[in-house]
């Protein structure tokens, strides 16, 4: 299975988090790394290109920090201009059929705060219905998220572990209803 991680954060040598995740899949080496606003600083996206690459891989991951709940600008700008009638969906759309698609999120609120009764009052799962929505309209797998909160307490010992367990995450991951 060929798998393309699309990260997308605005100044990722700032994160933490977000680039320890970058730096373990380059090691890795499974993967296909495509990294929007180092490779569209302009944001001019090349449609077409992006196409090329969504139809080369079976698994599309989208790892970002969540940002006022939903994704950074570059990354809804990707899907508003990429996802196109007659290519991802409608008549004739179907170059997404049979894809997987997910989400990797950091979040600066602990797990706690994701929940019905937290400071934010949704789960992760309910913030990130847009992008199982998506996937679901344009004919693809949905794949359960991974993410990690509280990111405000970074460790070496943290950071190291949170990186091992996206990369296996990444590997190992299921569609949503089916059974392993």
């Amino acid at each position: 299975m060929k798998t393309l991680v699309i990260v997308t954060h605005p100044n990722i040598e700032t994160s933490n988090w977000n680039k320890s995740w970058l730096e373990g899949l380059q090691k890795d080496g499974g993967f296909t790394v495509h990294e929007l606003y180092k490779e569209y600083p302009d944001e001019n996206i090349d449609v077409a290109k992006e196409q090329k690459l969504i139809e080369a891989h079976d698994r599309i991951i989208f790892q970002y920090p969540l940002y006022w709940y939903s994704s950074p600008s570059l990354l809804k700008k990707w899907f508003d201009t990429v996802l196109q009638y007659g290519w991802a969906y409608g008549p004739d759309g179907s170059k997404t059929a049979g894809k997987e698609i997910g989400a990797a999120i950091s979040t600066y609120g602990t797990a706690a705060s994701y929940q019905a009764t937290g400071s934010n009052r949704f789960t992760l799962q309910e913030i990130l219905r847009p992008i199982e929505a998506l996937a679901e309209f344009i004919s693809a797998s949905y794949l359960p998220h991974f993410a990690l909160n509280d990111t405000s307490t970074v460790t070496e010992e943290r950071l190291a572990q949170s990186t091992k367990d996206y990369i296996h995450h990444i590997k190992t991951v299921k569609p949503v209803g089916v059974k392993s």
